[in-house]
């Protein structure tokens, strides 16, 4: 999913920047190569920003689903109802931050502006609003499998309560007389 919303940056970048799309209406002059450094700075800084989202929303989901004793539909419909307008917020004060980069002298920040904005507008909207749930919601109870080779980790919860047994626990059923090996709730 981050890779949608950053393509899409560079995408944009590339239809502005390189072919000249709308260059009259932000001032960038003649067209020429993006820098080159651009596409691996901008991977970083939207990589951790999109992260960002996607642990607010997720987390809220899974307290919905823990501790409500939601089913995963409820849980999913409830986190993005409680998280979708703080979400949106800082996308809109990042894209306005981002955006006014573009106004300015230098080639390089009116990129970085760009390249910032196009993809924090995708990734809160498109990615995080929609395609983040939609594939949540398709996945079902499936979204809290967890592998057997990993049950060795403790399972820590923010709120301090315990899992609540998935739908699909036969997946993840220990084999016999190897139920007190799986990981107990931290509190």
């Amino acid at each position: 999913m981050n890779l949608l919303s950053i393509g899409a940056s560079y995408g944009v970048l590339v239809a502005v920047f390189q072919w000249g799309w709308g260059k009259n209406l932000i001032g960038i002059g003649k067209t020429g190569p993006i820098e080159s450094f651009l596409p691996m700075m901008l991977f970083a800084i939207l990589f951790g920003l999109s992260m960002d989202y996607e642990v607010f929303l997720l987390s809220r989901i899974k307290e919905e689903y823990d501790g409500n004793g939601n089913d995963n539909r409820e849980a999913v419909a409830n986190g993005l109802a409680s998280t979708a307008r703080v979400i949106t917020a800082a996308a809109a004060i990042m894209i306005c931050v981002f955006g006014s980069f573009v106004f300015g002298d230098e080639r390089v920040i009116k990129e970085f502006g760009l390249g910032l904005a196009v993809a924090v507008l995708i990734d809160a909207t498109v990615v995080r609003m929609v395609l983040v749930p939609a594939a949540m919601e398709l996945l079902g109870d499936r979204n809290w499998w967890f592998p057997k080779w990993l049950r060795w980790l403790p399972a820590i919860h923010i709120d301090g309560t315990p899992d609540r047994a998935p739908a699909i626990a036969a997946d993840n059923a220990a084999p016999h007389g190897d139920e007190d090996r799986r990981p107990q709730p931290v509190t």
